[in-house]
């Protein structure tokens, strides 16, 4: 359908935002993206805040029409981790199949990824997914969910082709 999706990287850390730690989960996605042929035009480290969350997931998509946002952080039991829960109040329709896919990967490599509550989601015509914060934890979840992202989008937008190989 089209020849390139265009992608937003958002990172969603209180020290982070505040300058005392590097961000190294977002330019990990970043770089995925781009190898595998998106246009990243976004990239953002934020406050683990709700409205604040909501806010830049609804600019994406309705204002900048971005096809893809990747969240990386804030997906835990902390309280602060609130990035589901603004996901969720942003997006039309739940994908649930690929928080699975995310965790189930986690699981091969700790017992602590079944402690994510990462969800992923439709808005318009844009797909929203929730990778956990830690680098290793993305480098796992962006194997998982790159092989589909093409598809999936295509099949967003409406692209009537038939699924089956």
């Amino acid at each position: 359908m089209r020849d390139v999706f265009t992608a937003g990287v958002l990172t969603l850390s209180d020290k982070g935002a505040l300058g005392e730690r590097e961000d190294r989960s977002g330019p990990l996605i970043k770089e995925s993206l781009e190898k595998a042929g998106f246009q990243v035009l976004a990239y953002r480290v934020i406050p683990d805040d709700y409205e604040e969350i909501l806010v830049v997931l609804l600019d994406w998509v309705d204002r900048k029409g971005l096809d893809l946002i990747i969240t990386t952080g804030g997906t835990g039991l902390s309280p602060r981790d609130v990035t589901p829960e603004a996901t969720r109040a942003a997006i039309e329709r739940e994908v649930p199949g690929i928080a699975e896919a995310i965790r189930l990967e986690g699981l091969k490599h700790t017992p602590r990824a079944m402690l994510s509550r990462g969800i992923a989601g439709i808005r318009k015509q844009s797909l929203i997914i929730n990778l956990p914060g830690s680098p290793k934890a993305v480098e796992e979840s962006m194997q998982v969910i790159l092989p589909v992202l093409f598809h999936a989008l295509e099949k967003i937008k409406g692209v009537s082709e038939e699924c089956a190989r």
